[in-house]
């Protein structure tokens, strides 16, 4: 099986040499850029599979990359940062980014959070299963969105969020149900922030974003793919 790559983002480079050191031993292929400058240099030659991404760097913000990127990729980019109030964690998620985790942490539970991350964007399934309505096809196997024939970037999450709607068209979810389904039973991901990849998601998806006609307002429970 071909090795999943790897980008660390960090000018901390006695830090990235411990975690490409770890990654490696369980049989990722990492590649470590300290600056943004050089992370775009390196993500114009190949593509990757995981961006693990600092915020404080030298020549520019994890932040500004991060939505750098998204225009024009949905690879997942798990935060890792010594930056953690609840505005940044908040912000993190806001711009596409798909995970969010605060130094100093342990190897261990940084492991944990980059396989839950491939496995959730690089899983496969035998069965082609395809979700259509309007001008949108949502692939859940090939983890594709395509609109008017076109392909749609969205970030993990937002890909997350919209296949949860599919399997569960047409019915009533709860913003609750939403949250944990989506973002994971112990996550501290605010209420707002499923507001706001609703949002993305019908500004993506929708002919009038402002008067969806697919991705629903149910009033006091949550939201509702009707199709």
């Amino acid at each position: 099986m071909n090795k999943k790559r790897i980008l660390i983002i960090d000018d901390d480079e006695d830090l990235s040499a411990v975690i490409s050191d770890m990654l490696e031993s369980y049989n990722y292929q990492v590649t470590c850029a300290e600056s943004a400058a050089r992370a775009l240099s390196l993500l114009s030659e190949r593509t990757y599979h995981l961006l693990l991404l600092d915020i404080n760097l030298p020549d520019a913000t994890g932040f500004s990359l991060c939505e750098e990127l998204r225009r024009v990729s949905s690879v997942p980019i798990l935060f890792a940062s010594a930056r953690t109030s609840e505005s940044d964690r908040i912000a993190g998620f806001e711009i596409g980014g798909d995970d969010y985790l605060p130094k100093p942490y342990s190897m261990k539970e940084l492991l944990v959070r980059v396989n839950a991350l491939i496995r959730r964007a690089y899983g496969f399934s035998a069965e082609e299963r395809i979700v259509s309505f309007g001008a949108v096809n949502v692939n859940l196997t090939a983890r594709t969105v395509t609109r008017n024939g076109q392909p749609v970037s969205l970030s993990l999450r937002e890909f997350d969020l919209l296949a949860y709607l599919c399997e569960h068209k047409n019915t009533a979810i709860a913003k609750e149900e939403l949250l944990c389904g989506v973002w994971g039973a112990f996550s501290m991901v605010e209420p707002s922030t499923l507001t706001v990849h609703i949002r993305w998601l019908r500004e993506k998806l929708e002919e009038e974003p402002a008067k969806p006609s697919y991705i629903k307002t149910v009033f006091k429970v949550g939201y509702m793919l009707e199709i």
